[in-house]
């Protein structure tokens, strides 16, 4: 027998806090500390946040003035300003660190499962009820008055755990594939740093060619190894901005949502038709086009797929490979190939004029791109699956949250939750 569907206040289920603003005079800063300092622009949507390369830290100082604002494992936070709506449980990497005046969280939990009330506010219903508490129009804000009268449907407790027992699998699955993803990618970069930055690729016997004792030349860009040579990016790339094709916010919303749409450093869209198949890697050409110590701002990117004219879109020539080139490009340093001092901008002939260095002998690169080969195509299928994932998770879940499909509630479903 399925529990009545019944609606209550969300300030009745839960106590919600808000974060804290840096103090006067103080930033965040890169380097790492024991206190990770969680802003908007650090919740991407994913269910367990924790921490990225992205994150951003405080001093022991600083957290000693704000540590009354921390969040804890399993708290729940909701941005109130800027990207209002975003949704994401805290993670054991995160437990104590600081939370951003622009959140709040949501603690002490009454009669309702965490990660039920999670999907909730995820869910196209849960966002409803999120936006009409918005007010302000220059600068538009959610009050803790009003998230407090968000609308919660609540059934028993079991159900429940039953409805996020079913999207926790999907979430599972597709977290643990990006963690997957993101150790491949790593390993791929750590062994390029090794060869090719490094110069400890394997000699004829198989040691670390430098520190073996590799005979090393003066170039215009460094020592580097004897039968190395230093040449321009655009022998080794051809590049695909004539087919590139800008599409207004306005076009696109009248095409169906089938294939990527993306932009200088991100996927924006989706639209209806592609332009390109295959694998190819984007450079940001206009607009955020660089990171902090220059390098480029690179999108892997494979299928049937748009592009808009602020990226550049690359696939490598003469044997080089799309993934040794993006491996190429992430350790190379760009700045020198930027214009512009308000509109940064990496043009084509600046970018085929980068100077590189790479080994005149493609065994090299052959034995290389063998193991980024295998490397990249298990981060493929594990991209793909996760789509067909989060599709299915997304159709479930406004379905769960309205009661159209309801769970089992026996007892052998019961007994696995538990």
């Amino acid at each position: 027998m399925k529990s009545e569907i019944i609606l209550e206040e969300l300030g009745n289920l839960v106590e919600i806090k808000g974060g804290k603003r840096l103090p006067k005079g103080t930033k965040l800063s890169k380097e790492k500390t024991n206190h990770p300092y969680i802003r908007v622009k650090d919740m991407h949507g994913q269910k367990n946040l924790r921490i990225t390369p992205d994150f951003e830290y405080v001093t022991e100082d600083v957290f000693n003035a704000i540590k009354k604002y921390t969040v804890s494992k399993n708290d729940i936070i909701l941005s109130i300003v800027g990207t209002i709506g975003l949704v994401s449980k805290i993670s054991e990497s995160l437990d104590g660190a600081n939370l951003t005046e622009n959140c709040v969280k949501l603690i002490n939990f009454k009669n309702i499962d965490e990660d039920y009330l999670y999907y909730y506010l995820s869910s196209e219903i849960g966002q409803h009820e999120i936006y009409k508490g918005i007010v302000g129009s220059t600068q538009p804000k959610l009050p803790i008055y009003n998230i407090k009268k968000v609308k919660v449907p609540m059934r028993e407790i079991k159900e429940q755990k039953a409805i996020a027992n079913i999207l926790s699998t999907l979430d599972e699955k597709i977290e643990t594939n990006n963690q997957i993803n993101e150790k491949l990618e790593e390993m791929a970069q750590a062994l390029f740093k090794h060869w090719f930055v490094d110069f400890e690729f394997p000699n004829e016997n198989g040691e670390p060619y430098k520190s073996s004792g590799g005979e090393m030349v003066e170039s215009e860009l460094g020592m580097i190894p004897k039968g190395w040579e230093v040449s321009k990016l655009s022998e080794l790339i051809t590049l695909y901005n004539s087919k590139r094709i800008p599409l207004s916010k306005n076009e696109r919303d009248k095409r169906e949502k089938i294939y990527p749409y993306y932009g200088a450093s991100s996927l924006m869209d989706y639209v209806d038709d592609y332009i390109f198949d295959g694998v190819y890697v984007l450079l940001g050409e206009d607009g955020t086009v660089i990171d902090e110590l220059g390098y480029p701002i690179l999108q892997y990117v494979w299928g049937k797929f748009w592009v808009n004219n602020h990226a550049h879109v690359i696939k490598g020539k003469n044997d080089y490979s799309e993934e040794f080139v993006y491996m190429l490009l992430k350790n190379t340093n760009v700045s020198s190939a930027v214009t512009g001092a308000v509109q940064l901008k990496i043009n084509q002939k600046n970018l085929k004029n980068l100077s590189v260095v790479i080994p005149e002998d493609m065994d090299l690169i052959k034995q290389f791109s063998g193991i980024l080969d295998y490397q990249f195509s298990i981060i493929r299928n594990n991209s793909d699956q996760n789509k067909v994932l989060t599709s299915i998770r997304d159709n479930l879940l406004p379905k769960l949250m309205s009661g159209e499909i309801r769970v089992p509630l026996d007892e052998e479903v019961l007994s696995e939750q538990n």
